[in-house]
């Protein structure tokens, strides 16, 4: 199955080298260039995208907007983001993955990384890696943000009781950043029995994606960041 791009970005060189890159691999091609969000969210409506990267700074809409809008549309359910941002220590990070972004990619990362991070959220698995940004996630969600009141918060909290233990468990362990393989080692269960505990867990909170969960994690205090 061929995985459909749409790029969003305001500088139309970026924008071409990005579709040069998807363009030459077999299984992607893109299907629309926006140079605002408010193009994206159009764009990815008409074409049918499975993928959007997205710039975080744009004039007009930007991508947070356009994010917010993509995730808060029923009918863009399959739809994934993912942020791209110039230096991956952004305060931006955590607004993305709020917004419902899958994940984030630094706009200097090597072409395989960026090739690997479509392929990664199209399939529905979470982009948090590289492993530096974990505790970066881990900072930017320890601080308050107004947009999420304390109803919202608390709410989050009682749906974390509807988790069995091994639920629970699971969801620290995404949280921590480790993949379906990785946790079923830590575990020593199988990586579909991982799954079907993640995809409970998705269920149980009304997560759309594995970065959502980890969003949920942080933000009940389910998992503390970490200070060193």
């Amino acid at each position: 199955m061929t995985i459909r791009v749409v790029l969003a970005d305001d500088q139309a060189l970026l924008r071409s080298a990005f579709r040069i890159l998807v363009d030459s691999e077999p299984d992607m091609e893109v299907v629309g260039e926006a140079s605002d969000g408010a193009e994206a969210v159009r764009l990815v409506r008409e074409r049918g995208a499975d993928v959007v990267l997205m710039d975080i700074r744009m004039p007009g809409t930007d991508g947070l907007a356009a994010t917010r809008e993509i995730s808060a549309d029923p009918a863009l359910d399959g739809v994934r983001v993912v942020m791209l941002t110039t230096f991956e220590v952004d305060e931006y990070v955590v607004r993305s993955l709020r917004a419902g972004a899958s994940g984030f990619l630094g706009k200097g990362a090597e072409p395989d990384e960026m090739l690997s991070a479509i392929r990664v959220v199209a399939s529905g698995e979470a982009l948090l890696s590289p492993a530096a940004t974990k505790g970066l996630i881990a900072k930017f969600l320890s601080q308050p943000d107004s947009s999420d009141g304390a109803a919202g918060r608390g709410r989050d909290v009682e749906r974390l009781g509807g988790l069995t233990g091994r639920e629970r468990e699971v969801l620290v362990l995404v949280a921590g950043g480790l993949s379906n393989d990785e946790i079923a080692d830590r575990l020593e269960v199988s990586p579909l029995t991982v799954k079907t505990h993640v995809n409970r867990a998705m269920a149980k909170l009304g997560a759309r994606d594995r970065a959502q969960l980890v969003v949920i994690a942080y933000e009940t205090g389910l998992v503390r960041p970490r200070v060193d």
